[in-house]
């Protein structure tokens, strides 16, 4: 691969983990010398990243001024959080149609685990960032059923803006307690390979993040 390229690429990755860290937070505006300084990379594999970036919706790109960071207005989180909730449905039910329901049992365990720890009196510490990566992982297990290259670039895709938002409003430990009883939900639908509540599910999981944002359906 040219150096060129791998400098593009590795460009890329950097603003992508910087976006999904909150290292750059929602409506943050920047100037390319301050991408620069933060990514680490030579100007030219800065702004392919970047074209990348506003491709996929999580940055505008303001000419002559530099970018700014995927805002987080309602329209843009109902519409990302409509956009999850239509390719968990598939996911799920391409997993139940196919039978490719392995791995549900460390899932729901984890699970588990979380909501006892949401229901406890004091909550530790680190107890939204770790929600959080409990919480994806459901997620992420949904989109591995669509096993489709197209569909799961538009996951990623939405992931990310996904992540931007979680960082303008983290985790609270009654709403981590009401997404692990939604997530469970979930899981045992994908258990008794019930497609109709699993997407019934899916949908209500969606409904009561909506509400939470405070977001009309």
């Amino acid at each position: 691969m040219p150096e060129s390229k791998l400098l593009n690429t590795q460009a890329q990755l950097s603003l992508t983990e910087a976006l999904r860290r909150g290292d750059l937070r929602s409506g943050q505006f920047l100037s390319m010398p301050q991408l620069v300084g933060i990514l680490g990379y030579p100007l030219a594999a800065v702004r392919e990243a970047v074209r990348h970036a506003g491709a996929s919706g999580w940055l505008n790109i303001i000419p002559k001024r530099g970018v700014q960071v995927l805002e987080a207005h309602p329209e843009t989180i109902r519409d990302t959080l409509d956009a999850r909730m239509v390719l968990d449905q598939e996911g799920a039910r391409r997993r139940i149609a196919s039978g490719a329901l392995e791995g549900l049992a460390v899932l729901g365990d984890s699970h588990r685990v979380m909501l006892a720890e949401a229901v406890a009196p004091d909550g530790a510490a680190d107890l939204s960032s770790r929600a959080i990566g409990v919480d994806l992982s459901l997620h992420d297990y949904l989109a591995g059923g669509l096993d489709n290259p197209f569909l799961r670039a538009a996951y990623e895709a939405n992931r990310v803006r996904m992540a931007i938002f979680q960082r303008v409003r983290p985790f609270v430990q009654e709403r981590i307690k009401s997404a692990m009883q939604e997530h469970l939900a979930i899981i045992d639908a994908l258990e008794r390979r019930d497609s109709a509540a699993a997407v019934a599910a899916v949908a209500y999981h969606c409904d009561r993040t909506r509400h939470w944002w405070g977001v009309a359906a």
